[in-house]
Parts: C-alpha cells; sequence; structure tokens
C-alpha cells in the first residue's frame, strides 16, 4: 500500500494542517506537578546551600555569604532561561541544534586553549564560573534528539546510525575527557546510547555499542591514573568500607551521625571538620546529617517525582522528537542525581556529578533549569492521554523487541 506506519505528526501529509495543529497546542498550560516538584526542590535546594556554604565560603573566599548569593544569581539566570525555552517552540531545534552543538564544541575547546586550572583539573572559563561540560551535556541530548529524529528510517544502516553516532559522541566526549572529567564523558556516551535505543536503532548496533564503550571504559582506566585510583578505591571501600577514599568515609561518617532524623539544619559538624566541597559534591552528606535518612529518602522522592513527570510529558509528547527530547532530558538529571547520591554512599567509584538544582554551582544550575524549560514546552503542546502516533508505534515497537525473542523489530514499518 507503501503508506508509513511511521509518520511525523509535525511534518505530516498536510504540512499546513500540522503547523496550525502545533501553533494551537504550543499555547497549552505546563505540567502543574512538574513545576511544583521544582518550586520544592529549588527552595529546598537554597536552604541546604545556605547551611552547608557558610563556613566553606568563609575559608575559601573570606566572605560567608558569597556562595549562596552566586547560587540566587545563577537560579535566577537558570529562571530566565527556564522560562525563556519554555516559550520556543521545541521544534525549532532542528533549525538551532547544529549552531548549538558548535557553539558548545567551540567552548569545549576554548578551555584547553584557555587552560585555567582549578582543583587539578581544565574545565572552566571566566574564572570557574562557566563549566562547559555542564551544557554540553544538555546540547548533546537536543542534537542527538533532533538528529536520530530526522534519521530514523536510516538507523538500522551502520553507515547512517552507529558510525555518525560514534562521531558525534567522540568528538564531544573527546574534548570532555582531556579535561579530564571521566564522569561527564560517561554520561555523554550512556546518553546518545539510550536515546539512539529509543529512537529504534537496530539492537545489534545497540549491542556493539555496549561492548564498545565497555572496552573503551576498561582501556581509559588502565591508561588514566585518576580512573585507576578512584576504582581502585571503590573496590577497597566494597571489600572494607574503612578502607574507601576519605571523601566517602567522611561521608560515612555525616550519614551515621545523621541517624533516622538528623541533628537538624544548621548544626551538623562533619561539614566544618573536612568533609571536602560541602557545598557542591558532598551536599548529600550534608543533608543526610542534618535530615537524617528521611530526609535523603525525601531528596530522592522529589527526582522520583521529577522522573515521573518527565516521562509522563515524553509518554504524551505529539511526536517523537518531543518524546526523544523529554525523555533523554529526563533521564540525564536522573543520571546525576543517581550517581552523585551513590557515590556518597560508596556504591559508585567517585565521580564529580552535582546534586541537580541542590549543589551550589551555576553551570549545572542553568543547564538543568533550561532542561525544565524544555520539558515544559513540550508539555505544553501535549494532548494528555493522546500520544501522538510516531510515539504509539515507537511504543509498541519497544514493546514487540522484549516480547519476541527472535528479533528485534527496529526498523521502520511499510505496508
Amino acid at each position: 500500500m507503501g503508506s508509513r506506519i511511521f509518520r511525523d505528526t509535525a511534518v505530516g501529509a498536510n504540512p499546513s494542517t500540522a503547523s496550525l495543529g502545533a501553533a494551537r497546542k504550543v499555547g497549552g498550560t505546563v505540567d502543574l506537578p512538574l513545576l511544583l516538584v521544582m518550586i520544592a526542590t529549588l527552595v529546598f535546594g537554597l536552604l541546604m546551600v545556605f547551611s552547608a556554604s557558610w563556613d566553606f565560603s568563609l575559608a575559601v573566599y573570606g566572605e560567608p555569604m558569597r556562595m549562596f548569593n552566586r547560587q540566587l544569581l545563577w537560579l535566577a539566570i537558570g529562571l530566565v532561561v527556564a522560562f525563556l525555552l519554555s516559550r520556543v517552540d521545541y521544534h525549532d531545534w532542528r533549525r538551532l541544534s547544529v549552531f548549538a552543538l558548535v557553539g558548545t564544541i567551540a567552548l569545549l575547546a576554548m578551555v584547553l586553549f584557555v587552560n585555567e586550572m582549578r582543583l587539578g583539573a581544565v574545565r572552566t572559563l571566566l574564572g570557574g564560573s562557566i563549566q562547559p561540560s555542564e551544557l554540553a551535556k544538555v546540547v548533546t541530548v537536543i542534537y542527538l534528539a533532533v538528529w536520530l529524529h530526522s534519521k530514523r528510517e536510516q538507523l538500522h544502516d551502520i553507515q547512517w546510525g552507529l558510525i555518525p553516532l560514534a562521531v558525534i559522541l567522540g568528538t564531544i566526549g573527546g574534548l570532555i575527557y582531556v579535561q579530564p572529567d571521566l564522569s561527564a564523558t560517561a554520561t555523554v556516551f550512556l546518553l546518545g546510547g539510550l536515546l539512539f535505543f529509543l529512537a529504534g536503532g537496530d539492537l545489534k548496533q545497540i549491542a556493539f555499542l555496549l561492548l564498545l564503550a565497555l572496552l573503551v571504559g576498561f582501556l581509559v582506566v588502565q591508561v588514566s591514573a585518576t580512573g585507576q585510583e578512584r576504582v581502585g578505591a571503590y573496590l577497597d571501600g566494597i571489600k572494607d568500607p574503612t578502607q574507601s577514599s576519605y571523601h566517602v568515609r567522611r561521608s560515612f561518617e555525616a550519614i551515621v551521625k545523621g541517624g533516622w532524623f538528623g541533628v537538624g539544619i544548621g548544626r551538623a559538624n562533619t561539614k566544618l571538620t573536612g568533609l571536602p566541597v560541602p557545598p557542591t559534591d558532598s551536599i548529600f552528606a550534608v543533608i543526610t546529617e542534618e535530615l537524617g535518612l528521611l530526609g535523603a529518602f525525601g531528596t530522592v522522592g522529589l527526582y522520583v517525582l521529577l522522573v515521573w513527570r518527565g516521562l509522563r510529558i515524553a509518554r504524551n509528547a505529539p511526536d517523537l522528537l518531543g518524546s526523544l527530547l523529554a525523555s533523554g532530558l529526563t533521564f540525564w538529571i536522573a543520571t546525576e542525581a543517581v550517581v552523585n547520591m551513590l557515590v556518597m554512599v560508596g556504591l559508585m567509584p567517585f565521580a564529580g556529578n552535582a546534586l541537580p538544582f541542590i549543589s551550589a554551582g551555576g553551570s549545572n544550575m542553568v543547564a538543568s533549569l533550561a532542561a525544565i524549560g524544555i520539558l515544559m514546552n513540550v508539555s505544553r503542546q501535549s494532548e494528555p492521554e493522546t500520544p501522538g502516533e510516531e510515539w504509539r508505534n515507537f511504543g509498541a515497537t519497544v514493546d514487540l523487541r522484549g516480547r519476541n525473542r527472535r528479533r528485534g523489530l527496529s526498523r521502520f514499518i511499510r505496508s
């Protein structure tokens, strides 16, 4: 019959009708549960940064309120960015994604050229104010979502699927790795593989990509002194927690002191006696000491709610592009949060991932809020309980992958 089962609802047989539909739906309401979760998380984050940064900021900058004041500034900038992106039709990223990617690669190269050394790594610009690797994670999701959507009918072909994907991820990941920033590099590759799968990539290519990633990761650890140190400390800690790295041991100390209900906001002393960077990487340990395990579970609950709403938005997106953007950005935020918390309890090798919306830091805050802005725009164009045709067929394809053990259904079906 020659009709395609998979079709783009935004670019269909009648472009004018699709455009009018998109224009009509773009004025919809934002996802209220997601908005409420974000408000709660941001307010909670400000409270914890205020508590965790006072002594650290005094010792490092000579001003006890400097980190908190900067966090307020970055939060304001991030909220403006989120609002603007929530008003920009996410379909416009089909035109803007290339410029965003080129600009991000230029910033990553500039980091190496400027060679601004901070804490043993070259990762920042403008005196540590900007960390392009955080921007790179968001831009990677956006560009890959657009690229995979445009090439969705050819993803089964290795020349249009795996090879270009490897080039894109290799360029971005390579520039981040030489900083060095191993955790950000791994995050970029993880997001690339996930989006390739969600877009309908061939399962054989995905398996090959996974094996290749494991091999490359193993080789990186063998030649990287930082990687060897972190993996070695992690393995020692698994065998005997008292042999964990200093950072993890101090985190354990904070968690034990917190107990079930915590010592109270502002009353933790581990942050005053050597817990490394309590307002940033270690803020989850501060939360657990001051609010106890109940506070830690509550923090996890906030991210669970955020992921639930993000995936709900992806499920109800009007087309595959919106689904890929929403799911990719949601999984990125979830990955950052999970890695940060697992590191603090010794269940992963040390990584410098921030706790999104809570850790002190401008680049991660602005990038995370930018992701929320794009999610909000997708939600404004969605029709609840009426996902787009592309998403329905894609969901069926993924479901059949799990049920049919003989072969994977990763191609676009024609009748």
